[in-house]
Order: structure tokens, then sequence, then C-alpha cells
């Protein structure tokens, strides 16, 4: 079902609860990663997913079609995960050197992700090196970067979402990169 038969359905009153659910049918995988890659631990991405389809429901009747149905939904999505991140550090200190406030794990410190250059680099360990690489980076990068990178959108969409220019998303996106890059070929 297309997206502006999905709104059609939802404007008939009587069929409301039917449209919000083919909605949800086809973008909650979508939303749900874009989401979890921003707050990471699945118990807050789903807590997250749900203030966002919430809010969406809420708004649904007023959207004006100004911008794409997809486009609209994400951007409700992102600024729910920059509300819950910002909630999160005020109550959490949170160290990248260890697993949380005053906490180390020797497992999961970066030191631990590095392998000596004869032995071969494991595709899942390297993945929770990039991992730990994105969620280093400060919020609107790691935003950028998991929009372009992860969800492969165009900057053009990522402009509208975060009603911000597409110079500006080329350069965070450009340093992100070079931080992510420089963390994963560092000898920590």
């Amino acid at each position: 079902m297309t997206d502006s038969e999905i709104l059609d359905l939802f404007h008939h009153g009587s069929s409301r609860e039917r449209a919000f659910r083919v909605l949800i049918e086809k973008y909650q995988q979508k939303i749900y990663w874009h989401i979890r890659r921003m707050v990471v631990e699945h118990e807050n991405a789903n807590d997250v997913m749900q203030n966002t389809f919430i809010k969406i429901w809420k708004g649904l009747e007023n959207f004006r079609s100004d911008s794409q149905l997809f486009t609209w939904m994400y951007r409700i999505a992102t600024n729910e995960c920059l509300n819950f991140l910002s909630q999160q550090k005020k109550h959490d200190v949170i160290s990248f050197d260890g697993v949380g406030p005053g906490g180390e794990d020797e497992n999961l410190s970066p030191s631990s992700y590095i392998k000596a250059e004869s032995e071969p680099i494991d595709p899942e360990e390297l993945l929770a090196r990039l991992q730990k690489a994105i969620e280093m980076l400060p919020e609107k990068q790691k935003l950028v970067f998991n929009m372009r990178y992860y969800d492969e959108m165009p900057y053009e969409q990522i402009s509208e979402i975060l009603n911000t220019s597409v110079g500006a998303l080329k350069a965070s996106y450009f340093h992100a990169a070079q931080k992510i890059e420089k963390y994963l070929l560092s000898d920590h």
C-alpha cells in the first residue's frame, strides 16, 4: 500500500486504526533500526520507538504532505532519539573507557579489540569496534553517519529530516568517517 493510500485510509474515520497498523507494518523495521543505532540498547530502542509511534499517531491527522511521510516519521524518530539521549546524559555519566559510571570491564575496553598483526580479524570483533567508534562520535555526527552509511539516505533527504544544509551534512559525515577510521586503525 502506498503512503497516499495509507493517508487516505487514515482520513476516513472508520479505518484509522487499520491505516495506522499498515503504516507500522510498513515502516516499523526501518524506524527501529534507525533508533537502535542511535540509542544502542534494544530495550531503550523499543521505548523510543513506542514514543515515536505515539507521536506519529497524534500528529498524523495534521500531516500536510509538505514532505514525504517517511521523512516526516524519520524526523519524529530522530527527535525522540535526541530527547532520549539528552535525558540519559542528565542521569548517567558515560565513560567510553569502561562500561559505565565508574565501572571497568576488561572485555569491553578498546585495547581488547586489538589483534596482533599476524592474527586474522574476526568480523564480529570488527563490527564491535565499529559500533564502539560510532558511539564515541558527537550526537550530530553519529546521526548523520548512521543515516548516510546504514540507511543509505541521500544528503538531500537527511537535510530535510535534520533541517540542515547539505554542505554541513557532508562535512559532518566526512569528520565522522575520519574519526571512525582513526579509531579502527589505532593501537589503543
